[in-house]
C-alpha cells in the first residue's frame, strides 16, 4: 500500500525544507487510526524505502481507558511490517473530575494524549514525535487563534517540546482531502470522531473548529487557490507590518 506520487513528492519537499527526518532518527508516530495518521505511517514506511538515509519509527496508539479495542490497528500494522504498541492510560477517568458543565474539553483530551506520547517517546528512546496534522488543520488553527484569541498563531512543521523532544508534522503542507482519498482508495477503516472521549460526555460540542472549517470551505469556493496562498503566506511573514513594536526595524 503506497501513498500517491503527489503525497510522497510533497512529503519529500516538506522534509527537505524543514529537516524533519534525518539520519539516525528514532521517531514515535502518534497513531489514532484516523485517515491522517494512517496516511502518515504508510508515507513514512515508503520514505524509509526511498530515503538515502536510515531512520526508524514506531506507531503508538494511546488508549483512554474506555475499554477500546485496538486489534484492527495492531493487525493492520502487523500486516505491513510497522512496529506498533498500544499505551493504555486512565485519561477518561481522570477527565471526570476535571470537566466542567457546559465546557468543551476536546482540547483537554488532546493535551493529555500529547503528554502521554511525550512520556512514551522518552521511555522508548525516541528523539522525535511525528503528528499527522495537515494544511487544513494549520489554516483552521490560524483563524481560530486570530478570531477567538486575538493571536496570530498556526501549527509549526517542527518545534521543540519542553522535555527536549522534537515534534514534527510531515503532512503539514498537504490538504485534508488528499489524506481522505488515500484512505478511501485503499478501503481503510479510518477511525473518526466517534473515538474521542468527549463524545461520551454530555458537554458542549467543539464548535470553533467546525465553524472555521465551514468558513474556509466557503472561502475556497470563491477563491479556489486560497490554500496555495495560505501555505505560501505561512512562510512569507512581514514582521514589521503588524502592531508589535518589538518587531519594528526602526
Amino acid at each position: 500500500m503506497t501513498p500517491s506520487k503527489k503525497i510522497m513528492s510533497q512529503l519529500g519537499k516538506t522534509n527537505a525544507a524543514f529537516d524533519l527526518i534525518q539520519e539516525g532518527d528514532k521517531i514515535l508516530v502518534g497513531f489514532s487510526g484516523g485517515k491522517d495518521s494512517l496516511t502518515l505511517i504508510h508515507a513514512m514506511r515508503e520514505q524509509q524505502r526511498r530515503a538515502p538515509f536510515n531512520f526508524e519509527f514506531i506507531a503508538v496508539t494511546v488508549g483512554y481507558g474506555m475499554g477500546e479495542n485496538f486489534d484492527y490497528l495492531s493487525n493492520h500494522c502487523a500486516e505491513y511490517g510497522i512496529k506498533h504498541i498500544v499505551h493504555d492510560t486512565n485519561i477518561y477517568e481522570t477527565a471526570q473530575d476535571k470537566i466542567r458543565k457546559n465546557s468543551s474539553f476536546c482540547s483537554f483530551f488532546s493535551r493529555m494524549r500529547r503528554g502521554s506520547l511525550y512520556s512514551v517517546a522518552q521511555e522508548l528512546g525516541c528523539n522525535k514525535l511525528a503528528l499527522g496534522h495537515h494544511l487544513d488543520d494549520a489554516a483552521e488553527s490560524y483563524f481560530m487563534n486570530m478570531i477567538y484569541n486575538g493571536q496570530m498563531r498556526a501549527l509549526s512543521p517542527k518545534y521543540k517540546a519542553g522535555n527536549g523532544l522534537i515534534v514534527i508534522r510531515p503532512l503539514i503542507q498537504m490538504r485534508e482531502r488528499q489524506l481522505s482519498a488515500f484512505a478511501q482508495d485503499n478501503n481503510l477503516e479510518a477511525i473518526g470522531d466517534e473515538a474521542c472521549p468527549a463524545m461520551r460526555i454530555d458537554i458542549k460540542a467543539p464548535h470553533a473548529r467546525a465553524a472555521m472549517k465551514e468558513m474556509l470551505a466557503e472561502m475556497e469556493k470563491k477563491y479556489p487557490s486560497i490554500f496555495v496562498s495560505i501555505n505560501s503566506a505561512f512562510g512569507n511573514i512581514s514582521d514589521e507590518s503588524f502592531f508589535d513594536s518589538k518587531r519594528f526595524s526602526l
